[in-house]
């Protein structure tokens, strides 16, 4: 697999949008990947991201593996907490929670990670992890046990996404919360592109075709879509 925060860094310069689906481990089974792998290769998506904010489970290397066998899309971890990292994927968004404050979500577990990212070749993207306030509470938030940033105040988000760039992050991920109410606002997603020269990636919410284009036409390098494909394998037909 090709170094892949470089092939992200050249679709920012190209302008080439990118498109992930999310797949959370604890809602499939092989039987059930399998199908949707099909849908998932004739689909615009360029990444795979595997992971949620628990998982109970322990098959998590099992479906990495047969993703890796039916597609050649980069597959990368998203994982709540470090027991959802699995050497069987491409690489592995390196989370730290920016919105909150609670210092296992901060640095606690990154640090308890690592003896685990060593016995890999899993290439780390280190992301900047903003959790948008959308209406209702969200398993990150529940989880987490962080509050979000308001969705009113773009300006104090934006100062928080410059803050992530200038701790060294390579991604921002602005993050609604699986199953939102309410995407992330457009204008966020705008005055935060403007701030930052890292690409910028913008999940949560988002239900449509024209959702995905409205995100990066404000600004989103990545728009990720996660329970609407969940719900719709024929989302993108």
């Amino acid at each position: 697999m090709k170094n892949i925060y470089q092939e992200i860094l050249n679709s920012k310069k190209r302008n080439q949008k990118l498109l992930a689906i999310l797949l959370d481990p604890d809602k499939l089974t092989v039987d059930i990947l399998i199908g949707l792998v099909t849908k998932i290769n004739s689909s615009p998506a360029t990444h795979v991201l595997v992971g949620g904010s628990s998982f109970d489970g322990n098959h998590l290397g099992q479906l990495l593996s047969l993703l890796k066998q039916k597609t050649s899309l980069p597959v990368l971890l998203f994982p709540g907490n470090p027991t959802q990292i699995s050497g069987e994927a491409d690489g592995v968004l390196f989370l730290q929670l920016l919105s909150g404050r609670n210092p296992d979500y901060l640095i606690e577990h990154q640090i308890d990670a690592v003896p685990l990212l060593e016995k890999t070749n899993l290439e780390i993207l280190s992301t900047g992890y903003i959790l948008i306030e959308s209406g209702s509470e969200t398993a990150v938030e529940r989880v987490s046990q962080t509050k979000p940033l308001a969705r009113n105040n773009s300006d104090y988000v934006a100062q928080t996404a410059k803050a992530g760039a200038f701790i060294g992050n390579q991604l921002i991920y602005l993050e609604a919360g699986s199953g939102a109410q309410n995407a992330v606002p457009l204008e966020m997603i705008s005055t935060v592109a403007q701030r930052i020269s890292i690409p910028l990636i913008v999940g949560g919410g988002i239900r449509s075709k024209n959702g995905i284009e409205e995100a990066f036409t404000a600004g989103a390098d990545m728009v990720v879509i996660g329970t609407a494909f969940e719900n719709d394998p024929n989302f993108f037909d």
